[in-house]
């Protein structure tokens, strides 16, 4: 059994932490001394890495409340809530970027850009073709990133400061077939003839 002191300092929390999170029906110990002061338990102790490690995710207390419910029938389901916090998660990193982004554009200072971690549609362009990668190489490198992770393609454009209608377009020539077009996917024509002439 642990004093709220000592489960205060093995989760790095305040006394104060543990007297909300009882007023709230969240952990409440089991047991009491005679004097009235709390004793956790190991399922107490449990129970606490469990709710850290979810406010370590992000989750407000009322769900990380649903989601511990003892009772089954009651509880809610924890991938749901965590599915939510991803969805909230992309949308709060899309609108950091786009702050990024106005506030190095306000600036004006070339070095300013390279302060962060921004990858400009320029910047990146130029490291393909650094590299060798030709136009086709690049369509065809957008294609298996749209059929790989969609959303993370989409993510991914959005840091470049793309605007929403050329991003609609990549997204949309990606996810179209190759046509036949050379060098454009594995079994393009031109590819198969290369690889029977070898």
């Amino acid at each position: 059994m642990k004093t709220i002191r000592q489960l205060a300092g093995q989760f790095g929390l305040s006394r104060t932490t543990l007297l909300y999170y009882d007023r709230r029906g969240l952990l409440r110990p089991d047991y009491r001394t005679s004097a009235g002061h709390r004793l956790y338990s190991p399922a107490d102790e449990t129970r606490l890495g469990r709710i850290c490690q979810l406010r370590g995710a992000g989750l407000p207390l009322r769900e990380i409340d649903a989601v511990l419910e003892p009772s089954r029938k009651l509880r809610a389901p924890l991938g749901a809530a965590l599915n939510r916090r991803l969805t909230e998660l992309n949308g709060e990193i899309a609108a950091l970027r786009r702050q990024q982004q106005v506030v190095v554009s306000l600036l004006k200072q070339p070095s300013a850009a390279r302060r962060t971690r921004i990858m400009t549609k320029e910047r990146w362009v130029s490291l393909l073709n650094a590299i060798g990668l030709t136009e086709a190489d690049r369509r065809l490198w957008h294609r298996e990133f749209e059929r790989l992770s969609p959303e993370a393609h989409q993510d991914f454009l959005e840091s470049l400061g793309l605007p929403a209608g050329e991003i609609r377009t990549i997204r949309h020539l990606s996810a179209a077939p190759a046509a036949g077009a050379p060098h454009e996917g594995p079994s393009s024509p031109r590819r198969k003839r290369t690889a029977r002439s070898r």
